[in-house]
């Protein structure tokens, strides 16, 4: 144990939290909680969506992309009861529009997360274990999201869907919709839709899987071999101020199971909250407006160029609430490490040869530039639609898994010129 580094992390926390809950509006500082709750469950459980394709392709696992199935359904579960018997206009549900914008988009992004091996909230949980490579995809990610603000605000190829059913007509399809006048006013339909999209993507994540092994290419993934070989903890063996005690309670992996159960939870909890879902990528242009703004630029020439408000630049930071979430998702992930003492035996300052930064601006310019296409990243397309019942949130996956497969292709193919 390294006592100063695990001080320094209920430090970090405790600061977090008392001058969040004094400087912060009340609705603001919950969405810093939530944030560090997210980071803290994310990192804890190395659990991310980039993984989900990037260890399939990669080791051959895909632990990740099966637990994720399962998180999407027991989200999609617990928001019927916010959903039901209620308007899910007046709520600020993710129905994304399915067209052009949706299927480049998700390949964009698929593409971009391969080379970055992260995505919109994994780089925030990035920089708890380096700092040159996810501060060059931060940069690039917000450069791609600012430049495609103003694609997004206008182009109907990106704004209107193909495809709709009534309550959200020429928005997207809202999966209760398709069963309306069944049981539980269509959400158990949209409930048992959602199973078996998810039980699909299981079984060929399951064949896939298996084909590896046979072909003898799996490799595994050491972070999930060590949540494989953990035991659980017996907290009543020891005295309850013990190093074994610490170790079960701060220092030992989660398995992805509890992972997915904390990040349920708590998407939950946003959702009944605030009434909307879990999003990250828009706060990225914003920041890269606000760097613009320091360095000379005239905020009204960024709000004619992006089309959007002035004050969406202009306002104090922390009076943004997912920018505010997003900080807490790194603080959570920070901490983390720091009580589990891996801080900062982990992080890296390496300099990166030219190619690789090369490499990783294209990632995050994909990536962000693809999220203004689709409507949002892996939580903003993927997760909070399908959560949701948004159809969108599954085509997404499909694109961006293709996207996803592309990326490392062309990646093991530069590697080995």
């Amino acid at each position: 144990m390294n006592v100063k580094e695990n001080l320094s992390g209920f430090a970090l926390l405790g600061a977090a939290v008392i001058l969040g809950s004094f400087a912060l509006e009340p609705a603001i500082f919950f969405r810093l909680l939530i944030g560090l709750g997210l980071g803290y469950a994310l990192t804890r459980s190395s659990l991310g969506f980039a993984g989900s394709v990037n260890r399939a392709y990669r080791a051959g696992s895909t632990r990740l992309m099966r637990a994720l199935m399962l998180m999407f359904v027991a989200t999609a579960i617990a928001s019927v009861a916010f959903l039901y018997n209620n308007n899910p206009l007046e709520l600020g549900l993710w129905i994304n529009p399915i067209n052009a914008g949706l299927l480049l988009g998700g390949l964009m992004f698929g593409f971009g997360m391969s080379f970055a091996s992260c995505c919109a909230s994994g780089v925030l949980t990035y920089f708890s274990s380096s700092l040159t490579r996810p501060a060059i995809i931060l940069f690039s990610f917000g450069l791609g999201v600012f430049l495609g603000f103003p694609l997004q605000a206008e182009e109907s190829w990106i704004r209107d869907s193909w495809f709709s059913t009534t309550t959200y007509e020429g928005k997207g399809v809202y999966l209760p919709d398709l069963f309306a006048g069944g049981p539980m006013d269509g959400y158990f339909g949209a409930i048992l839709l959602t199973v078996l999209f998810a039980a699909i993507v299981i079984w060929l994540a399951h064949r896939y899987e298996h084909s590896r092994r046979q072909k003898d290419t799996f490799i595994g993934v050491a972070a999930e071999k060590e949540q494989l070989e953990s035991k659980p903890s017996n907290l009543g063996e020891h005295p309850f101020f013990s190093a074994e005690t610490y170790e079960a309670l701060f220092i030992k992996r989660w398995s992805m199971t509890t992972g997915v159960a904390v990040i349920v939870v708590l998407f939950t909890l946003l959702m009944g909250v605030t009434g909307s879902g879990w999003g990250a990528s828009t706060p990225f242009g914003l920041w890269f407006g606000r760097l613009l703004i320091a360095v000379g630029v005239e905020p009204a020439a960024i709000a004619a160029f992006t089309l959007r408000p002035e004050a969406a630049f202009t306002m104090p930071f922390f009076s943004h609430s997912v920018s505010v979430q997003n900080v807490g998702i790194i603080l959570g992930s920070v901490v983390s490490l720091l009580l589990a003492g891996r801080f900062f035996n982990g992080i890296s300052r390496m300099r990166l040869g030219g190619s690789e930064a090369a490499m990783l601006v294209v990632a995050g310019l994909a990536m962000g530039f693809g999220t203004r296409l689709a409507n949002g990243c892996n939580v903003g397309a993927l997760f909070t639609p399908i959560a949701n019942f948004s159809l969108s949130g599954w085509v997404f996956l499909v694109v961006m898994v293709l996207g996803g497969i592309l990326g490392n292709w062309l990646s093991k193919q530069m590697k080995n010129a």
